[in-house]
């Protein structure tokens, strides 16, 4: 198996939306942020996975949740100093299931809020990682259309 810098590796985000809109949100604890934060489900691609392919293994993994439909919202830069791209997508028509935390996501919490809470939260700075909010944005503005 092929291995990469864990910096050079592309990322999924997902927003996975229920029939009554309401949007899978993880939480956890932090210490090295100083405390309990809000996330989408997502991660780091595994060698030779494709975007789609790792949102769907994020969004089974780490939030027990397959999905039938899937939209993509766009692709972006992780940094400016790295070449990995961060793909987020839309997740619908969901079943769930249960986690199947990796070592290290143990504590990680599903939680459900509507989409309106979520971006609350979002501009309160109650996510740590930008892809999240990005993500979220992105969703609302393709469900307004």
């Amino acid at each position: 198996m092929e291995t990469h810098p864990e910096n050079t590796r592309d990322a999924a985000v997902i927003v996975a939306r229920d029939a009554s809109g309401l949007v899978a949100v993880l939480t956890a604890r932090f210490p090295q942020h100083g405390g309990e934060y809000l996330f989408l489900p997502g991660g780091r691609l595994e060698s030779g996975e494709t975007p789609a392919d790792g949102a769907r293994r994020e969004l089974r993994e780490e939030a027990g949740i397959t999905a039938s439909s899937w939209q993509h919202l766009g692709t972006y830069a992780i940094t400016l100093n790295s070449p990995a791209r961060m793909s987020l997508h839309l997740a619908e028509n969901l079943t769930l299931g249960r986690q199947h935390l990796a070592e290290g996501e143990e504590d990680f919490k599903l939680m459900w809020l509507p989409m309106a809470d979520a971006l609350d939260a979002a501009a309160e700075g109650r996510f740590l990682l930008p892809g999240g909010p990005l993500a979220l944005h992105l969703a609302e503005r393709r469900l307004s259309a």
